[in-house]
């Protein structure tokens, strides 16, 4: 029996009016196994059984005749698990692509346009990346380059940057730094310089924001606007229904990606979007 045809039969097994018509089918297949040849007619026997009523349940010896068939079966051809595992992960993949399209469809304009966010490259790009990170990632930091590359070698390309602290107390206080800092547009250099520093902390935010001729004063000053708070909440949300739960992450059109990615990956996906037409962006 064909992997493709037990799939087709656990399918059946799983919804209520095919649950006898796959019971069916693998009785047939037992019954096959033990005379050595597949079914080729309909007998009297099956169309009775066939005709069964389909709102009752199994009897104790119909499903220990199933589970027998079905165990049997598979412990002699033990290839047809692995069938069932890729396309049990191929549905899930598929499952969680609409997934993520649902929702990114459904909070747009806060992944793609929201206030909160710097924008890196084209504004006006044909293509919209939106990362996802943390100043104290070490992958975030090796990242930081390769979106610099990205936009240098693709000027049509629009990069959001999402401040995404999950690093803690540290990661929460440099995230309010760098988004108070846009008030004296000085967000990208002091961006780069944080990227840049080992481990960023309370103790050295403020040493990073003089170095890059912020007025530290001001900076603690705007710190303390509420609206940087909700639009890390705001973020977090979002994250946590995409499913990202490390940084950095990234979102191309309607798909995520979790985890670093070269300017390689960054163009593939980019490529992708393009070639297939947008959806979001």
């Amino acid at each position: 029996m064909p992997a493709k045809s037990l799939i087709k039969i656990i399918d059946a097994l799983t919804t209520r009016r095919g649950a006898v018509a796959g019971a069916i089918a693998l009785l047939a297949l037992g019954s096959a196994l033990a005379l050595g040849s597949a079914p080729a007619v309909s007998t009297g026997a099956n169309i009775k059984v066939a005709q069964a009523d389909t709102s009752a349940p199994f009897s104790a010896e119909q499903k220990q005749a199933i589970e027998r068939i079905v165990r049997d079966y598979l412990v002699k051809n033990p290839e047809v698990l692995l069938e069932v595992g890729r396309e049990l992960e191929k549905r899930q993949a598929e499952m969680q692509v609409a997934e993520h399209r649902r929702i990114i469809l459904e909070n747009k304009d806060k992944i793609f346009t929201s206030p909160a966010d710097f924008v890196l490259g084209n504004p006006n790009g044909d293509i919209t990346i939106v990362e996802f990170f943390d100043y104290n990632c070490p992958w975030c930091k090796r990242a930081v380059g390769e979106l610099m590359k990205l936009i240098e070698a693709d000027s049509n390309v629009k990069v959001v940057l999402k401040e995404f602290p999950i690093f803690g107390e540290n990661s929460i206080f440099a995230a309010k730094a760098a988004m108070a800092s846009r008030a004296q547009g000085k967000y990208l250099d002091f961006h780069i310089a944080l990227m840049k520093e080992r481990q960023v902390t309370k103790d050295n935010v403020f040493k990073i924001a003089q170095k890059v001729g912020l007025d530290v004063e001001k900076l603690k000053a705007d710190m303390d606007n509420p609206e940087f708070e909700a639009a890390i909440k705001q973020t977090s949300a979002i994250a946590q229904a995409l499913a990202i739960e490390g940084t950095p992450g990234y979102v191309v059109d309607a798909k995520v990606n979790v985890g670093f990615l070269a300017l390689d990956g960054l163009r593939q996906m980019i490529g992708e979007a393009r070639k297939e037409g947008c959806q979001v962006c």
